[in-house]
């Protein structure tokens, strides 16, 4: 009352009326504008990170700025605000396909965590629904950050999809050590294999139907299904690849990976290059 009306009335004479004291007046409204302060941040960080962060990864962006708001106080404002998190209600469904017979030995042995970057890429692909037909993602992923590399869009599931991918890598392929993939036809076939060859890349293959020996590649589509597919509606292919390019530059410079003790890919490279000099 006293806000919307001070435009007309002195606040002294306001207080005095309503009996309230002035200091009391001053502090409440102190608290009101902190806490509309707060809510612009939690705001606009949601929506900066495509509507995906809940009050976990929230709660680690505002402490960047200082801020230390506690995630009970963040899930109150995210409530009040309508504000959803598209993980809410995210189930991941794995998908089934074809496999291969190739004797290629499991190399990586689920040795997630590597210390160098490119020393071990993973790889894997998915479906996405485009103007009423099924089109495809293949997404080459550095398990030292977590980093997407490469990718690449098609309308088959195929050897050239994957070739695609690996093609859009912007390093020297020589730097890679070992490629794992699961044993899908897409990627154990001689148009892979001779690309590999060339740069004397190491070849790694899951275990026959076990999802878990290429878990960083699955739990990857697993965020791209929830964060960037679901809930979209792409027009065209030409429409899919400009808007998963604008997703990876967010995904890769500045999503915040709990696995990455809340930094970005980016980030996280480039602390590592800073303790290495």
């Amino acid at each position: 009352m006293i806000k919307n009306n001070q435009h007309k009335y002195s606040i002294s004479a306001m207080c005095k009326v309503l009996q309230l004291s002035r200091s009391t007046y001053y502090y409440e409204a102190k608290e009101r504008q902190a806490e509309d302060d707060i809510t612009s941040d939690i705001i606009e960080i949601f929506h900066e990170s495509f509507q995906n962060y809940g009050t976990r990864k929230i709660k680690k962006e505002l402490l960047k700025h200082g801020k230390v708001v506690s995630r009970r106080r963040i899930g109150r404002i995210m409530k009040e605000q309508g504000l959803v998190s598209t993980y809410t209600l995210a189930q991941f469904k794995p998908h089934s396909s074809g496999t291969n017979e190739s004797e290629q030995k499991n190399e990586l042995d689920r040795q997630f965590t590597q210390d160098e970057a490119l020393s071990v890429v993973v790889s894997d692909l998915t479906y996405v629904r485009v103007d009423k037909k099924w089109q495809y993602i293949c997404v080459f992923v550095d398990l030292f950050n977590r980093e997407i590399i490469g990718y690449s869009v098609g309308r088959r599931k195929n050897a050239l999809l994957v070739y695609r991918a690996l093609a859009s890598i912007k390093t020297d392929l020589r730097k890679m050590k070992l490629f794992h993939t699961d044993r899908g036809s897409e990627f154990k076939n001689k148009l892979i294999d001779d690309a590999l060859a060339i740069f004397n890349i190491q070849r790694s293959l899951s275990m026959k139907g076990c999802p878990y020996d290429n878990a960083v590649a699955e739990a990857t589509f697993k965020i791209i299904k929830t964060e960037f597919i679901k809930g979209r509606h792409f027009n065209s292919l030409e429409d899919l690849e400009n808007e998963l390019h604008r997703y990876i530059r967010w995904f890769n410079y500045k999503r915040i990976h709990g696995t990455l003790g809340y930094l970005s890919p980016i980030e996280y490279k480039l602390g590592h290059l800073k303790k290495v000099v």
